[in-house]
This record gives C-alpha cells, sequence and structure tokens, in this order.
C-alpha cells in the first residue's frame, strides 16, 4: 500500500485561526438553541403533549454517547471532513467515501432547509404575515448570498458571528426562559407526564416525538469538519463536541419545560390542525400571551440570528466536506474544487459549489411544497446514517482489537460505550426513517429510503469512476506529528 497521502501538499494546508472557544461556538451555531428547539417544537408537543420532553433526556443520553466515540476519533484524526476521514481510515477508502457522501448531502440540504426556515421569519420582520413558497424562496437566496459573502471574508468574520450568536442565543433562550417560569406558568407539572394508550408503541406518540427530537441534538460533530483549522486539534476538538452538545442540551430542555409550563391552554396546542382555536405555532403563541405582541418582532429578530448563525456553520462544514473530498481526488475536477485562495486560505470554489446546490433546491422547493418536506425528513434522518458509519467502523477496530487512542481516550469503557452508541444510532435512525402513515401522498412517508437510495444509486456512479485516482488512507509520520 502507497503511504502518500494529498494532506501532505503544501497547496493543500489550511490557516490554523480557531481556538478551543472558536471551536466550540461554531458547533454551538451548527445545532442552534433556536433552531434546535424552534424546529421541532411544535411538531413534537401536537403528537405526544407535554411528555414529549422526556424524550429530550433520552436522546441527549445516546447523543452524548455518540460525542464521546466522536471525540475518541477526532482526537486520532484531527483532519479536515470528520465523518469521511474517520470512516475512510477506520474502513477503508470505499466505506469512508460513501460515509462522506451521505453526510456531504446531508449538511448542504440542512444548510438550505435552514435557510428556507429563516426565510419565514425575515418576511414576518418586514410585514410580510404569510409569504409565499416564492418569497421564501427568493428570502432564502438573498440569505445564501449574504452568507457565501460572509464566508469568503475570512475566518474572523465567522468567529465574530458565532461567538456573537452564542451571547444573544443564550441571552435570549435562558431569560426568555426564566421570566416565563417567574411570572407566567399556567400549568402544572403533572402536564409532563400525562400518557396514553400505546404510548410506546412504534406508531406511538413518544417515538414520533422522539424522532422530531433527534433534529435537536445533531451538529455537535461540526467541530472536527473545520479540523486542521483549530489550534491543538487533538487536544482542543474532544472538549468542543462534547462540551457544545451538554451545553446546548442544558438550554433547549430549560427552555423548552419554560414553554411547556406557561402554554395558556394544553387543548389549543395539541387540537388537531383544523380545530377552531388550534395554535399552529405554540413558541410565538405562548410568548405572546405571555408577553403581549409587542414581543413579536424582537423575539423573531433573535430567531433570525439563531438561524442565520446555524447557516452559516452548515455552509462551512459543507464546503470543507466538499474540500475534503477534493484533497483527496474523490470528486470530479478534484484540482479545482480544493483550490484554496491565496491570502486566506478559503476553499472558495467549494464553498460556491454549496451557494449553488442551494439555490437549486429553492427552485426546487417552490415548484412543489413536498420538495421542502422531503428535505427536512431527510436532513434529521441523514446525519444519523452519517454517524453510524463512523460508529460502526469505530466499533470494528475495536472488535479485531486494532485501535490506537490519541490523547483523548474512554480507556476500557471505550468498547461497551461504543456498542451502546452503535444501537443508539441505529435504533434512532430506524425510528426517524420508519415509513409510519402520516401524510397524504404515502411516497413522503418513505422519503428517507427514496433519498438513500437516489443518492446511494448517484454516488456508486461517481465513486467507481473515482475510485482509481483515491490515494491509500495512511498518514506519514511526519503529516500525524503537524496533526
Amino acid at each position: 500500500m502507497s503511504n502518500e497521502s494529498s494532506t501532505t501538499n503544501p497547496d493543500h494546508v489550511l490557516k490554523r485561526e480557531f481556538s478551543l472557544w472558536s471551536s466550540f461556538a461554531f458547533a454551538f451555531a451548527f445545532i442552534s438553541p433556536i433552531v434546535a428547539l424552534y424546529g421541532i417544537f411544535g411538531l413534537a408537543i401536537g403528537v405526544a403533549g407535554g411528555t414529549f420532553w422526556w424524550g429530550f433526556l433520552l436522546v441527549f443520553a445516546g447523543q452524548l454517547l455518540v460525542a464521546l466515540v466522536f471525540g475518541q476519533l477526532v482526537s486520532r484524526w484531527p483532519l479536515e471532513g470528520s465523518i469521511y476521514q474517520w470512516s475512510r481510515r477506520l474502513v477503508g477508502k470505499g466505506y469512508g467515501w460513501f460515509a462522506g457522501w451521505a453526510y456531504l448531502w446531508t449538511l448542504v440540504i440542512a444548510m438550505a432547509t435552514v435557510a428556507l426556515g429563516a426565510a419565514g421569519f425575515l418576511a414576518n420582520i418586514f410585514g410580510v404575515e404569510a409569504p409565499t413558497a416564492g418569497q421564501k424562496s427568493w428570502i432564502a437566496a438573498a440569505i445564501l448570498i449574504a452568507g457565501t459573502a460572509l464566508n469568503l471574508i475570512g475566518r474572523q468574520a465567522l468567529k465574530i458571528f458565532m461567538s456573537a450568536s452564542i451571547v444573544a442565543e443564550v441571552i435570549g433562550s435562558l431569560g426568555l426562559g426564566t421570566w416565563l417560569l417567574l411570572f407566567h406558568r399556567h400549568q402544572p407539572l403533572s402536564v409532563l407526564t400525562h400518557g396514553g394508550h400505546g404510548y410506546f408503541s412504534l406508531s406511538g406518540p413518544f417515538l414520533v416525538a422522539v424522532a422530531f427530537i433527534g433534529w435537536s441534538f445533531v451538529g455537535f460533530e461540526s467541530a472536527g469538519a473545520i479540523a486542521e483549522e483549530v489550534h491543538e486539534p487533538r487536544r482542543n476538538l474532544p472538549k468542543a463536541v462534547i462540551f457544545s452538545l451538554t451545553f446546548i442540551a442544558i438550554v433547549v430542555m430549560y427552555s423548552s419545560l419554560a414553554i411547556i409550563l406557561a402554554i395558556p391552554n394544553m387543548g389549543d396546542v395539541t387540537s388537531a390542525p383544523d380545530a377552531p382555536n388550534h395554535v399552529a405555532d405554540p413558541v410565538y403563541g405562548t410568548l405572546t400571551a405571555a408577553l403581549g405582541s409587542g414581543i413579536a418582532r424582537p423575539v423573531e429578530v433573535l430567531f433570525v440570528f439563531g438561524f442565520l448563525a446555524s447557516f452559516l456553520a452548515l455552509q462551512t462544514s459543507g464546503s470543507r466536506m466538499i474540500w475534503a473530498f477534493a484533497r483527496d481526488n474523490a470528486l470530479p475536477a478534484p484540482r479545482l474544487l480544493a483550490r484554496l485562495s491565496r491570502g486566506q486560505k478559503q476553499p472558495v470554489v467549494a464553498i460556491l459549489v454549496t451557494t449553488v446546490i442551494g439555490a437549486l433546491l429553492f427552485l426546487l422547493s417552490n415548484v412543489s411544497p413536498n420538495v421542502y418536506l422531503l428535505m427536512v425528513n431527510f436532513t434529521t434522518g441523514g446525519f444519523f446514517l452519517a454517524f453510524l458509519f463512523a460508529l460502526v467502523g469505530a466499533l470494528a477496530v475495536q472488535l479485531r482489537g486494532t485501535w490506537q487512542p490519541g490523547p483523548f481516550s474512554l480507556g476500557r469503557w471505550s468498547l461497551p460505550l461504543t456498542v451502546i452508541a452503535v444501537l443508539w444510532a441505529a435504533f434512532e435512525f430506524l425510528n426517524i426513517s420508519w415509513p409510519r402513515a402520516v401524510n397524504a401522498d404515502r411516497y413522503l412517508d418513505w422519503s428517507v429510503w427514496i433519498a438513500v437510495a437516489v443518492l446511494g444509486v448517484v454516488g456508486a456512479v461517481i465513486f467507481t469512476s473515482m475510485r482509481g485516482r483515491i490515494p491509500a488512507t495512511s498518514i506519514p509520520v511526519e503529516e500525524e506529528a503537524r496533526l
């Protein structure tokens, strides 16, 4: 096997301008407590009532195990591309390629989905209360262009924006949550324990809510996507991965508890969508009832800020994935896609590719509203599918007894925790992708599997054409030392 790797090419060396705080802020912004909570709250409480809150604890516990395993992997291989790089070094280049392919499309589709979510809030801020699909697409396109411009400016702009997002979101989430708990509590704590018949069945409300909550606790692994831009990555990145997930979980669970207990009438929230007094947006409705209509615009501005920070982190992660693939000659036009700008050492072409893909997704969502639903469904399932690639690879290496840990290690707990993490990720992926009869168009219930099949076929064609050009996965000793 060849001992050469494209990572040794001096033209493919990124600037290390991110600190531990910056990498933490990046992962924090990627998840974003506002996006994590607002994106699923109405859906989860609609199917399971206040009892859905316990799903946060379950998903956090499972994801913490995943984060611990990923902390070991990023400490061992702090390389741009995270899941792609870990998987190919654990199992092989073909396995790693498909792991990265699943993760790449998850990131880019999630980026477009978040931009469309932000578009709705921006439209309301500017007085458009019921924006059409076309209006949302144009606003999302403007967000895409503005985000691309900020990304192209350089890492300093990203660091400032990500740090500011933490301050804004923590103050907003914890501040509003505390105010609601102290002065606007309407529901008893027993609202968190009222379940119904068949509560834990496959089609039961709790597991459906857990599937939605899966969206809330992904993105902590994104700190590894910028690994080669972080100082002392072997020691800093495991901390960023684990701390970002834990901090987000605390903020989201606290805020959601406050909102649940502050809902004036739980029946209006959990009623059928066509019911006379149904509240379609329980977060906004509860805040308006508690704080008055004057809070509407400031809260929506805060929401937009959270969505924009998440969008930037997603675009950055997606562009680094494309760049990591291209550096390994794993995509068509690798020299173009792997090109870095002279001054900032930014993967400019890769960033622009994410912009083009995002624009195309906006056009498709404008043609049919079902496209947006397909994007939302695949995004959550796609994260857990990508997680499974890396987790199964880590388990295989440990079972063979060939695992060599980096500075961060779980020691003797590594194998049992990895086993549980694999079981958790497999369960949640199946829970998310399970074709429950939810949508009027039945094919939408199979949307995750349809997307996986389509991307799998396209990926197989591309990989087959490129596999002979992809170098061996081994890294020279001197390169290991640099990392």
